[in-house]
């Protein structure tokens, strides 16, 4: 996602309030030199997943204030998920479904992997990793 005027003015406001330059910002986040300044001259791409939830920290905001989205709208997909395929930011009902799962005893948590892998088409994963599909013999 590029970069609007709008993400430009907020990000910009905000280093203004905080007496932050860019290149602070940058090191702040752990972002390339250079990539706070970009955005605020509305060059270059939104960070996405942690780079995002960072400098939104930096910034002292939530990730869809600078993004410009209105109170309870949804980040887009596309910026949850992190360059290299890692975790990236968790959509609200996927954390709240992580808070509860982690909530759980071992033996629960196995049959609710066991649900959701039938439910989305695939098989059971195992404790080791490995994908079974079918029944079991």
């Amino acid at each position: 996602m590029d970069v609007t005027s709008e993400m430009a003015a907020r990000i910009e406001g905000r280093l203004e309030r905080l007496g932050l330059s860019g290149e602070a910002a940058d090191r702040a986040a752990g972002l390339a030199v250079g990539t706070v300044q970009g955005l605020v001259e509305g060059r270059g791409r939104v960070p996405r997943g942690a780079a995002l939830r960072r400098l939104a920290v930096v910034l002292d905001v939530e990730e869809g204030f600078l993004l410009g989205l209105e109170p309870g709208d949804l980040i887009p997909p596309e910026l949850l998920g992190e360059e290299q395929g890692e975790l990236g930011l968790l959509a609200p009902d996927e954390a709240a479904l992580l808070r509860h799962y982690r909530s759980l005893d071992v033996s629960t948590r196995a049959a609710i992997l066991l649900v959701v892998g039938r439910a989305a088409g695939g098989g059971q994963e195992a404790p080791d990793g490995e994908v079974r599909k079918g029944r079991r013999r």
